[in-house]
């Protein structure tokens, strides 16, 4: 579990193919200290992974074929920066929401606008996710826990004030490029039980 507010943005070091899995080796001196273990859950770009090796400054994670199918990962290469979060812990506070580190769809980044302090950044919804993005309701996009600030038919929009454009990959998007989105947990198993129980 996780609640989207990014501990570090980390570095990838090295991308290595098996089939059509990968390995990633993350340089992110913030989070790998001798408290984070081997085996631990750990999420990039809002992906949840485990750590299988790590070095004093470097962790590795193996991505399975539905992750590298479902997300951006599959298209990172060395240099990529990415957003890192570790897994919570019982005496943490939960800032964000509660996110899983499950994604739902590899969206696009559409544009974005200033706004005095703010970035509106707008990015893509598909049509069955819609039912899970509401306005003012809660929404992890690359592992960033955000607000949505409004929905249409094709894009939802949020705004990122100065803390997050400063500590998160969001604020150096480019039109086109591919986000992870994870919808609001909660949200999905109301709506599941709406629709099986024919509560609406």
């Amino acid at each position: 579990m996780f609640t989207g507010i990014i501990k570090t943005v980390g570095t990838v070091t090295t991308v290595r193919h098996l089939g059509q899995a990968l390995r990633l080796t993350v340089n992110a001196p913030a989070v790998v200290t001798p408290t984070l273990p081997i085996g631990a859950s750990i999420a990039i770009n809002g992906t949840c992974l485990t750590v299988v090796t790590k070095t004093a400054t470097d962790f590795s994670a193996d991505v399975m074929p539905e992750s590298v199918r479902r997300t951006n990962l599959g298209q990172l290469t060395a240099g990529a920066r990415v957003n890192v979060e570790p897994a919570l812990k019982p005496e943490d506070g939960l800032d964000g929401h509660f996110v899983q580190g499950h994604v739902d769809y590899c969206g696009r980044f559409v544009r974005k606008q200033h706004d005095q302090n703010a970035l509106r950044l707008w990015f893509s919804l598909p049509q069955a996710y819609q039912p899970y993005v509401v306005e003012k309701g809660a929404v992890a996009v690359d592992g960033v826990s955000l607000t949505v600030v409004a929905v249409n038919a094709t894009e939802f929009e949020i705004d990122l004030i100065p803390h997050s454009q400063a500590v998160t990959t969001l604020s150096q998007l480019r039109p086109g490029a591919p986000v992870n989105i994870e919808t609001d947990m909660i949200g999905k198993y109301v709506a599941k039980l709406v629709r099986e129980r024919k509560f609406a």
